[in-house]
């Protein structure tokens, strides 16, 4: 059975930092496109950070551009999201899913690209 899992949400306060880790079983996702979407109460999912499977593409929402960065370590965990400066704003449960395999380039950002998903973690920012 193929499961993302998704760890690292808690609460925080403004201004601060946490790290989100996503772990892969039941196959290796060191080929595919990773991604970390979010959703807040009341507003649709949408994607916050992807990278390709080489590492060397990434893409970042104007909303967090310069506060997190994704990357991965193909022989561990296969993503991790660094969120730095959080708002109150960042609040929300956030997905790790992944993506294409072998696809090279900027990452896509619909949904629908992303095939498999984990469960979501939560996070909270406090003002």
């Amino acid at each position: 059975q193929v499961q993302l899992v998704e760890s690292g949400g808690g609460l925080v306060q403004a201004g601060g930092s946490t790290r989100l880790s996503c772990a892969a079983s039941g196959r290796t996702f060191s080929t595919y496109i990773m991604g970390w979407f979010r959703q807040a109460p009341g507003k649709e999912r949408e994607i916050v950070a992807a990278i390709d499977w080489s590492g060397s593409s990434t893409y970042y929402t104007d909303s967090v551009k310069g506060r997190f960065t994704i990357a991965r370590d193909n022989a561990k965990n296969p993503v991790y999201l660094q969120m730095n400066s959080l708002k109150p704003e960042d609040t929300a449960v956030y997905y790790c899913a992944a993506g294409p395999r072998l696809r090279v380039g900027v990452p896509p950002t619909a949904l629908h690209e992303y095939n498999y998903w984990g469960q979501g973690t939560q996070v909270t920012v406090s003002s």
